[in-house]
């Protein structure tokens, strides 16, 4: 294995690659949902619900979105030992998606100097 130490090139540059995708990301679903916002409002249930209820594509990936923010949620609380911390950061991982984890996994990456295994299992890391 290659020992990165965090003021090295190759760190730097995943930092500012890490980085930048994380701003992207956020810049972008922001701006998309301030729109979809704009013309639909807050209330996104009946829409969400309902084109699963249709039983077509749109519903299904819904579905399937879901499971993945509930999969997401359960990481991050199990992560946290399900303390109390642990289960409000779940269910803004739950609510939030993608903005919540790209700041959550960027946190963690500086948190851990990277270190992979410490970001996905917390303190079972030995």
């Amino acid at each position: 294995l290659v020992q990165r130490s965090p003021g090295s090139v190759m760190w730097v540059s995943v930092w500012v690659s890490v980085s930048v995708s994380v701003s992207v990301s956020i810049t972008q679903s922001s701006v998309y949902t301030a729109s979809v916002v704009s013309l639909y409002g807050l209330n996104l249930f009946p829409y969400f619900f309902g084109d699963m209820m249709k039983m077509g594509w749109a519903g299904q990936f819904n579905l399937d979105f879901m499971f993945m923010l509930a999969f997401s949620a359960m990481w991050t609380a199990w992560r946290n030992e399900f303390s109390p911390q642990g289960l409000g950061l779940a269910v803004l991982a739950f609510f939030f998606g993608a903005p919540f984890l790209c700041i959550y996994l960027f946190v963690l990456s500086r948190q851990t100097d990277g270190d992979v295994v410490r970001m996905l299992i917390g303190n079972r890391a030995a």
